[in-house]
């Protein structure tokens, strides 16, 4: 019986045999399609930009440079002790209750970023930011009443490389490095109700950090198919104190990504996003009263954030070449040195153009 069944197969070799010995080209061999590693990377797809909540994700060719603007909102509205959310009245100088007799209620915070990069050579790319932030923050005092404070001007000011350390095929890796100047006021000030005055605003109300900071980091970039993927590890380092005689905490953070391609100009992202950062050292003879946010040894903390985002890439008509995104997300664990306000939402909305 199995002879029987071996005799089509026989025959079907046979065949071809004879078909090859009588001279006829031999059927073609089929080939698969190219390993991702040996496709170049490609800098016009509409993922290969990360998500436009992460900063210095890209490097650019030789004579190329790249305009760029992002509006950023965060709201900040529940006070943290460690992990545990408590509220604020509970912090209040009332009796069997806490120590303070004002706490910040909620905070929000604008940012407008303007940037640009250039590419003097395809292994540097030279970058500049410059923030505009403005800042609301409102108080509950130990006798029922609530006031507002806000501060708004420069932030401070960014510049540095993008070092390309490793291209091939479909992977690349930079260093990140960037420097920030003192740009952004460490002086601002408000009236207090509950003081009756004007008096210089806590730490978080400040505009800057008073200091040259220097914020190494290094990205690495991958894709294949429609699928693209990234992470970038960062640190903010404080050289030296401000003149107001403090400086605020270092900082290390991490983030990594996925984005799918929908189509040549849509794609969506997933990012998840860590953090953390250390307490103020020294402090500001003229920033006291009794609030939290004056007080520079709970100004640390660690968050875990998840984003999710949709990124558009113009293809063709008189916006060609110009991308469009927006990123928003919340945080999925705090654990702040408090009582602090933790972050609520955040959203990043940017577009950018290449030259």
């Amino acid at each position: 019986m199995k002879s029987i069944q071996a005799i089509p197969a026989i025959a079907l070799a046979a065949l071809s045999l004879s078909t090859i010995q009588a001279g006829e080209p031999a059927p073609k061999e089929i080939t698969s399609e190219p390993h991702c590693s040996a496709i170049p990377w490609d800098d016009h797809r509409v993922d290969s930009h990360a998500p436009i909540g992460v900063m210095g994700d890209h490097t650019h060719h030789a004579g190329e440079m790249m305009l760029s603007y992002r509006y950023m909102f965060m709201d900040m509205a529940t006070n943290y002790v460690g992990s545990d959310e408590v509220s604020a009245r509970s912090q209040l100088s009332m009796p069997g209750m806490g120590p303070y007799q004002v706490m910040p209620l909620d905070m929000q915070t604008q940012m407008h970023m303007v940037g640009a990069m250039y590419a003097p050579t395809d292994e540097v790319t030279l970058m500049a930011m410059m923030p505009y932030i403005d800042k609301q923050m409102n108080h509950l005092v130990a006798n029922g009443t609530t006031f507002e404070t806000g501060t708004s001007g420069s932030g401070d000011f960014k510049f540095g490389g993008l070092v390309k350390f490793y291209d091939k095929g479909n992977t690349r890796a930079h260093l990140n490095l960037v420097m920030s100047a003192p740009t952004g006021s460490i002086e601002e000030t408000g009236f207090v109700p509950p003081m009756g005055r004007v008096v210089r605003l806590p730490y978080p109300m400040q505009l800057g950090s008073g200091t040259w900071d220097f914020k190494p980091g290094v990205t690495y970039l991958g894709q294949c198919g429609d699928l693209s993927w990234g992470a970038q590890v960062s640190g903010t380092l404080r050289i030296d104190d401000n003149d107001a005689g403090y400086s605020l905490g270092d900082e290390i953070g991490a983030d990594i990504w996925g984005a799918l391609r929908l189509s040549d100009s849509f794609s969506t992202s997933l990012r998840i996003s860590g953090e953390s950062w250390g307490v103020i050292d020294g402090r500001d003879p003229l920033i006291m009263g009794p609030v939290p946010t004056a007080n520079p040894a709970l100004r640390g903390g660690e968050r875990i954030d998840i984003f999710a985002g949709i990124n558009y890439y113009c293809q063709s008509g008189p916006f060609k070449g110009h991308r469009l995104a927006v990123e928003a997300g919340a945080p999925i664990y705090q654990d702040l040195d408090g009582p602090q306000l933790g972050m609520d939402w955040m959203i990043t909305l940017g577009w950018q153009k290449a030259f």
